[in-house]
């Protein structure tokens, strides 16, 4: 199963993996899931990084590509249809990173690892 993962899971499965839920837990676990990681979270880590608004246990280069190697995660590019939806979501959250990943999850029918229920506004299948 293709699996999208939201930034926040991505960080708690490479750092903190007793944070996630188990269900998200043995989805990451899992060998026949393919990972996918949104554009949008490399760039919403390398921005709060630089900010000073998140710390990694190592520089961001260096985190991000250890981390997709360690699950096998793959790159899921930002495409205009990501973006068109994500211009017609309703506001339930004001946050761009995470709009654009209900956005991918709903156009690639993605289920979503995340333990932030504001997807399920979206309509978006979340495992927390």
């Amino acid at each position: 199963m293709r699996l999208l993962i939201d930034t926040h899971a991505l960080i708690w499965a490479v750092e903190a993996p007793e944070r996630l839920g188990e269900t998200a837990a043995e989805a990451i676990r899992t060998p026949s899931n393919m990972l996918l990681l949104g554009a949008g979270s490399i760039w919403e880590l390398a921005i709060k990084t630089s900010l000073k608004k998140l710390s990694l246990s190592i520089p961001y280069r260096s985190w991000i590509e250890q981390a997709m190697e360690a699950l096998g995660a793959t790159l899921l590019p930002i495409t205009v249809d990501h973006a068109d939806v994500q211009a017609g979501l309703p506001w339930h959250h004001r946050d761009p990173f995470d709009r654009l990943l209900a956005a991918q999850a709903k156009v690639e029918h993605l289920p979503l690892i995340s333990a932030d229920l504001v997807f399920d506004l979206y309509g978006v299948t979340r495992i927390g």
